[in-house]
């Protein structure tokens, strides 16, 4: 790579890869994903993450209100609208 340091491209891949899931952190479900207790967790199949960018496995409470955050990522997993879960809080 003529006049670009492996650094420099480490840094634009990263960037890049920051952007790109920025761009990705809303995942939207229907009743069907969650489980019986009515929530997810992340990372999920859904959030399409890659391997080298997983973190610890966590519980995230979506039924409660519609939508939980995970502290880890950032990706917000949303109920769609109009989906109606089984489970009561």
């Amino acid at each position: 790579m003529d006049g670009v340091s492996r650094n420099e491209v480490d840094e634009l891949m990263t960037s890049q890869t920051n952007r790109d899931a920025m761009n990705k952190n809303s995942i939207e479900l229907i009743a069907s994903d969650l489980n019986e207790q009515g929530g997810v967790f992340c990372p999920n199949p859904k959030a399409d993450m890659k391997l080298w960018n997983n973190h610890p496995r966590v519980y995230l409470d979506v039924a409660r209100t519609g939508q939980a955050q995970c502290p880890y990522c950032g990706n917000v997993y949303r109920l769609k609208a109009g989906e109606q879960t089984a489970s009561a809080h």
